[in-house]
């Protein structure tokens, strides 16, 4: 049996990696780490929490008692565990510093001490090149993040580098564009405007609204993931990315029209403060091993969006009974408006 370890297996990108991993693999036992932190639920994983192939641990990456054994046994670490929201990151810094660089860094030391470990992939993302004005992030770019969220994971991303340079560590860096798809918090664009939307709230649009994105499902980055645990060359970098620009005011469209609401609902407020322009990913590197992205933005966002209107169970507790969420955004909102 392969034992494959994934931090912050209950988040979004985590949860929907595990359900893909038990479902393509029946030789992998995996173990999901989570510290179970406001965004990461074990409602995400309600369906596999029986499946004797998967153990949840709950714990934090930081702490070497518990996460160290775990990466030490492993075979594969598929590494999620991150805050990653950049709104909070800009209110509270350290709490990112302290999970996406000192949690990565326990893992690391760990990883380096494991003997069985064959391959440790970095989940990075694309905000750690800054706003592309034009043409598409390689690779070898040089790295520009503009705020604390994607500062604190460019520090992780070229640790984990360090240690393929200097141990030796099977690690691998992927970088990939917005996801989006089933079981994301609602504090991210899509579930936000969606979950407003079904019950006639209005939905925040910053700034102009033309803030661009590349847009990649969730299955389709589980795919790529899957691919290149396989196929990926130890110290290199891979973008992963769903080639799908769309601006924040016509994502808000789309969304406002698949749940049959009026464009009324919008409501501009105040960007954000160092608020990124546009991202775009050359996946030419992905592509020549094989990967395409297979869902189609116009299918996915459809079938997202309906995820939502057909799983209140899921959403409504966070947003009508989760305290911190409901101040958090409610200063946020405040601060915008006023």
């Amino acid at each position: 049996m392969v034992e494959v370890l994934v931090t912050g297996g209950a988040g979004f990108i985590g949860s929907n990696f595990v359900r893909f991993a038990l479902r393509q693999h029946p030789d992998w036992h995996v173990t999901t780490l989570d510290k179970l932190t406001y965004a990461g639920r074990r409602e995400n994983l309600h369906d596999v929490m029986a499946d004797p192939r998967h153990t949840f641990v709950h714990g934090d990456i930081a702490d070497a008692a518990v996460a160290g054994p775990l990466v030490e046994r492993a075979n594969i670490v598929v590494h999620f565990a991150a805050e990653t929201h950049v709104d909070r990151s800009i209110q509270a810094a350290g709490e990112f510093i302290h999970t996406d660089v000192v949690g990565t860094f326990v893992l690391l030391e760990a990883a380096r001490r494991a003997t069985s470990l064959r391959r440790f992939v970095q989940i990075s993302t694309d905000e750690v090149y800054g706003s592309v004005p034009t043409g598409a992030s390689r690779e070898t770019d040089e790295l520009k993040p503009r705020n604390p969220y994607s500062a604190s994971k460019a520090a992780a991303d070229r640790l984990a580098y360090s240690y393929w340079a200097t141990y030796d560590v099977p690690v691998i860096v992927t970088r990939a564009s917005n996801n989006y798809g089933p079981y994301q918090f609602p504090e991210k664009v899509i579930p936000l405007f969606a979950t407003n939307a079904i019950d006639d709230i209005q939905v925040p649009l910053y700034g102009d609204g033309l803030n661009v994105r590349d847009w990649l499902h969730v299955d389709d980055h589980c795919r790529a993931l899957d691919l290149l645990i396989e196929q990926g060359t130890s110290g290199e970098v891979y973008n992963v990315g769903g080639g799908n620009e769309v601006t924040n005011r016509d994502l808000t469209t789309r969304i406002l029209e698949a749940l049959g609401k009026p464009l009324s609902l919008i409501r501009p407020v105040a960007d954000r403060p160092g608020h990124d322009r546009r991202y775009c990913l050359s996946t030419a590197k992905l592509a020549g091993l094989g990967w395409h992205p297979e869902v189609a933005f116009e299918d996915g966002l459809r079938s997202t969006v309906a995820w939502y209107a057909d799983n209140p169970w899921w959403w409504r507790p966070i947003k009508e009974q989760d305290a911190a969420f409901k101040a958090y955004y409610q200063a946020q909102y405040a601060a915008r408006t006023s």
